[in-house]
């Protein structure tokens, strides 16, 4: 991989770099160095000292994706990074056959996901660089990992920032309509071309095994999706309701349920809000309760609105709870921090009048790293709440 530049970063870039965050703003580049639209470019300070390498961008805002500081970088480095990322989930995916391979900024790699699905890969190049290299890291992850078929879903709309196109294609060998994958000890047919993210929300793997040891008697499932939360905790519950807007997610809901045996499992088609409404009003009650909406906030500009909506579905939630039972509850927007959902929480319980214990901490899965000192790797909230009256 050739490397251009260099690439000039004023002193508040410089700063940034040292403190380990991975992206440098279009305002913090002094002068570009001629680079081309997803090269591979040496960063220096004004001075013309080296601070590191980095994949350029010309369009995007974050200019530059940081994946070595210092003065050298290895010729094998996107080999070694890759051969990391596969080391570490043999011992946190151990078991599974579907999860997160590299985590974008978390591995060292930004902007490239490599998710896994048995003997198939799905991929997202979601910057002009990883999307130029991408020949080369289909090839890697080939040899590595040897991938009977490869997919890109590059369809995620953040490509049109960087002046790519949104795109799904078959990149090696072959992938089938739908690919068979467990998680824990439910079955799960996945669409590698068209279901959410790259099939499943994959960042969740581990608190959907982790509710099933909270779950029991009557379980409400809110924002289903493919029944992430619903199949594993039905193992362990009397009955579930998982509901959702999406026709195409509850049939997969059902069609997953009857391909582990399942009948305690009912999709629903509503809207949540309204639905726990009804349910408060009709006084219907539940043992657990799920929620995993999607991003309320996806800028700074929606947080206010995101904060009254978190609230009033879990205000909601605990007045629909039966003493002693929990709720387990999510966010996936970086923009409402855990402290600012921790004290949402803490006003939705008030407003409930309802005395809840908070039982657990959690977060995305452990093959989803989260950087110190960047805090945008650090996205999915998962709070356990027990209500004790």
């Amino acid at each position: 991989m050739k490397i251009e530049g260099p690439v000039v970063v004023n002193r508040r870039g410089e700063a940034r770099i040292a403190r380990g965050h991975p992206w440098i703003f279009r305002s913090d580049v002094v002068s570009d160095g001629g680079a081309t639209p997803g090269a591979l470019v040496r960063v220096a300070d004004p001075r013309g000292r080296p601070l590191g390498f980095a994949f350029w961008s010309s369009r995007s805002e974050i200019r530059l994706r940081m994946v070595e500081r210092g003065e050298s970088l290895s010729e094998t480095w996107l080999r070694d990074r890759v051969e990391q990322a596969i080391a570490w989930r043999r011992g946190v995916a151990a078991g599974a056959d579907a999860y997160r391979v590299v985590h974008g900024e978390g591995d060292g790699l930004p902007s490239l996901i490599v998710d896994r699905y048995g003997d198939h890969l799905v991929i997202q190049t979601l910057s002009q660089g990883t999307d130029r290299a991408k020949a080369e890291i289909v090839s890697l992850l080939v040899d590595l990992l040897d991938a009977r078929g490869v997919v890109e879903r590059n369809d995620p709309k953040v490509r049109s920032l960087e002046g790519l196109e949104q795109t799904v294609s078959v990149l090696h060998g072959e992938i089938p309509e739908t690919v068979e994958v467990n998680e824990g000890d439910v079955r799960f047919r996945v669409d590698l071309r068209k279901g959410q993210k790259t099939g499943l929300f994959l960042d969740q793997r581990e608190n959907h095994l982790a509710a099933r040891g909270y779950a029991r008697g009557r379980v409400f499932d809110g924002f289903t999706y493919d029944g992430g939360f619903a199949l594993q905790v039905a193992r362990e519950a009397d009955e579930v309701l998982a509901v959702d807007l999406s026709a195409d997610s509850l049939e997969r809901v059902q069609a997953n349920a009857e391909l582990n045996g399942l009948t305690n499992v009912t999709p629903r088609d509503a809207n949540v809000f309204d639905l726990l409404r009804s349910f408060d009003d009709d006084k219907e009650r539940f043992d657990t309760v799920i929620l995993d909406p999607p991003a309320f906030a996806k800028s700074r500009k929606a947080v206010d609105k995101a904060v009254r909506g978190y609230k009033e579905i879990n205000l909601r939630a605990l007045k629909i709870l039966n003493p002693g039972g929990c709720l387990i509850t999510c966010s996936c927007s970086y923009h409402v921090h855990e402290d600012d959902f921790e004290h949402l929480l803490t006003e939705a319980a008030v407003d409930a009048g309802a005395t809840v214990s908070l039982v657990e901490k959690r977060r995305q899965a452990r093959d989803h790293p989260v950087l110190l000192g960047v805090p945008e790797t650090h996205y999915l909230k998962c709070f356990v709440l027990r209500k004790e009256r």
